[in-house]
């Protein structure tokens, strides 16, 4: 399963989902499509170094270390999108938030 940790100016998304077996597990490719997009347009807007991040397999982590409002928009984006995953797969991917 896919634990997703939710707290203010930090993400941290954890494990596999075991929906399909390695290279064909749509909720895994979803989970980390969504991350790394929100990592891309925050380094479109410009925006890369007022957050640290580290993505690595099973695991994906971004830590804001200078608050703003676009990072903020981008990230409850990912947030939205990360839920509707949950409400589609509930057994693959939980969220966890502490806002």
């Amino acid at each position: 399963m896919i634990s997703v940790k939710i707290e203010k100016n930090h993400v941290l998304v954890k494990g596999h989902a075991g929906w399909a077996q390695s290279g064909f597990d749509i909720v895994c490719s979803s989970v980390s499509t969504a991350v790394i997009m929100t990592i891309n347009q925050i380094e479109i807007f410009e925006l890369i170094d007022k957050i640290k991040f580290e993505v690595k397999e099973g695991y994906s982590e971004i830590i804001v270390v200078e608050e703003d409002d676009v990072i903020n928009k981008i990230l409850l984006n990912l947030t939205f999108t990360l839920k509707n995953l949950e409400l589609d797969y509930p057994k693959y991917i939980k969220i966890y938030e502490n806002l």
